[in-house]
């Protein structure tokens, strides 16, 4: 009996991600057609409303960080006044790129959970595999000339961070 209870709260939380997913969908859906941008989207939920959504708006704010993800995560965080998403999932219409994770991890949510993956992105223009491999490279071999200084004074706002009272870490 317990096996059942369990699968039927899977199978239940499976219709609530669809049914988001298919939100999310619809505004990447009419993102393209207002020309405002990529065809992403994302929605933040959390306790089951929507606290937030977001579309890619790169062309239409001259912004190439307005991913659907990071739109999303900024309305979010506004409107709840935090930093951090605690007990919310994000449904985004496709898997989120390198920058876009990156933003989901510092946001902390509790989930992700996405539709289209990133080689159906990369089938229409979208591929970040590039990313990934210049992550991995030397500073040296990378695409864009990248120059690291190390200056005596390079590490003094760690150390004043280190010091700082009352600072409130994330």
């Amino acid at each position: 009996m317990l096996l059942f209870f369990a699968y039927l709260c899977i199978m239940i939380q499976q219709e609530i991600d669809k049914s988001y997913l298919r939100q999310a969908i619809a505004l990447a859906e009419e993102n393209v057609r207002q020309k405002k941008g990529g065809p992403f989207a994302a929605i933040i939920v959390k306790d089951g409303q929507i606290i937030a959504t977001g579309t890619n708006l790169v062309t239409a704010n001259n912004d190439p960080t307005a991913h659907a993800e990071v739109t999303a995560i900024r309305n979010a965080c506004a409107r709840l006044g935090t930093f951090q998403l605690q007990g919310c999932t994000v449904y985004a219409s496709c898997e989120p790129c390198p920058m876009c994770l990156g933003a989901i991890y510092w946001a902390r949510p509790s989930r992700l959970v996405f539709a289209a993956d990133k080689y159906q992105a990369s089938s229409v223009g979208f591929d970040d595999s590039f990313i990934y491999k210049e992550i991995k490279l030397p500073i040296s071999e990378r695409s864009i000339e990248t120059i690291h200084i190390l200056m005596p004074e390079s590490n003094a706002p760690m150390d004043l961070w280190r010091l700082a009272e009352n600072k409130k870490e994330y």
